[in-house]
Formats: C-alpha cells, sequence, structure tokens
C-alpha cells in the first residue's frame, strides 16, 4: 500500500467517523515548565484526569517556571516529583535533561522553541535526551503551537481502524498529513480531533 493510498484511507475514514470539521487545534501552554512537564509525563497516563490537573497545579505553584530559565532555577532548589505528584525518576530526569538542554540552546520562552523547531539540528537533539523520543519531539511542538502530527497510540488504532497497519513512525505521520490535506485540514486539528475521539473510547 502506497502513502498516498493509505492517506486515502485514513481520509475516508475521518470523515465518516468525525465529520466534516472544523478542527481546533489544541492551545498548548505558555508556561514553559508546563510544556517540559506534560513532554515527559503524559506517556501512558490518563491525561484530563491525571496529567492536565497537575500541570494546572505546577502553574499556580511555581509561576515564575512560566520560562525555562525560571524552570530551571526552580529545579536547582526543589523537588519535581513532589509539585508533580509523581512518583517517576526517569520522568523527572527527562525534564531535567530537557531543560538543561534548551537552557544550553539559548530556548527561554514558547516563541523561542517555536522557532529553535524549525532546524532538524535543533530536534536531533532534542533526541539525544533520555526519554525523547521522536512522538515526544512532535508532541513538544504541538505544546508550543505549532501545527503538525505526533502518532500514540490512539492514532494508531485510528489508523487501523481504517485499514492502515504496520507502518513506521515516520510513515503514518506522513499518512496523517496527507490525509489532513485531502480533508483541508491543519495537521495539527486533524490530530486533536482523531486524539479526542480515541482517548475518549478508553
Amino acid at each position: 500500500m502506497t502513502a498516498t493510498n493509505a492517506a486515502q484511507l485514513l481520509a475516508i475514514h475521518a470523515r465518516a467517523v468525525l465529520g466534516d470539521g472544523p478542527f481546533q487545534p489544541p492551545r498548548g501552554w505558555t508556561h514553559m515548565g508546563a510544556v517540559i512537564c506534560d513532554a515527559s509525563f503524559h506517556a501512558r497516563r490518563k491525561y484530563r484526569s491525571t496529567v492536565r490537573p497537575r500541570l494546572q497545579r505546577l502553574q499556580e505553584a511555581w509561576p515564575d517556571a512560566d520560562t525555562v530559565r525560571g524552570f530551571q532555577a526552580r529545579l536547582a532548589g526543589e523537588d519535581l516529583a513532589a509539585v508533580m505528584h509523581f512518583n517517576a525518576p526517569r520522568r523527572v530526569s527527562t525534564a531535567h535533561g530537557i531543560t538543561d538542554l534548551l537552557v544550553a540552546n539559548g530556548v527561554d520562552t514558547r516563541a523561542d522553541l517555536y522557532a529553535w523547531l524549525d532546524h532538524r539540528a535543533s530536534r536531533a537533539a532534542l533526541r539525544t535526551v533520555k526519554g525523547v523520543g521522536p512522538k515526544t519531539v512532535d508532541y513538544i511542538g504541538i505544546l508550543v503551537g505549532r501545527s503538525q502530527v505526533a502518532i500514540d497510540v490512539h492514532l494508531r488504532a485510528f489508523a487501523a481502524e481504517a485499514g492502515v497497519s504496520g507502518l513506521s513512525y515516520e510513515q503514518l505521520r506522513t499518512v496523517y498529513e496527507e490525509a489532513a490535506a485531502l480533508l483541508a485540514h491543519e495537521p495539527g486539528g486533524f490530530e486533536h480531533a482523531v486524539w479526542q475521539f480515541k482517548s475518549k473510547a478508553v
């Protein structure tokens, strides 16, 4: 099956299940501590009931962590696991790693990160942080307002229902991007509509 054929199958399924839209992309966060923690802690967690409330509390507890440097300063003297109410050492380590990388590259605000992700070398640098894979890199982009697709279990399941399976991460991301174009949707809005539909079913 070619990517074009797969995109056509996905587009047909999406129109039948989701309708014609329009689909609004997620807003993400302006608080950089929340961006970093969302990227680090969300995997395999119930987002609405577990992750999002903790991110909202983080912003209230650490308002000065709205920049990467502000977040790094908090991390230097306080326990992220405690403020997030997560006993997850590996995820805490990932948050520290992302923070240190961004500071080293002069990335401090949402706008900085949005622009920095334009560069392939920047995305490759993020992949050097333990716990950051291709999905997390794409997801970080979404969290700062980029219109793109991050493939997770929900998007894979939706594609399988359309008859599209067995593809690599990059291949399936391309299929979603092409299907969004066929449907005249922004990739980020289309991705979010699929994620919302499937996440409510589990």
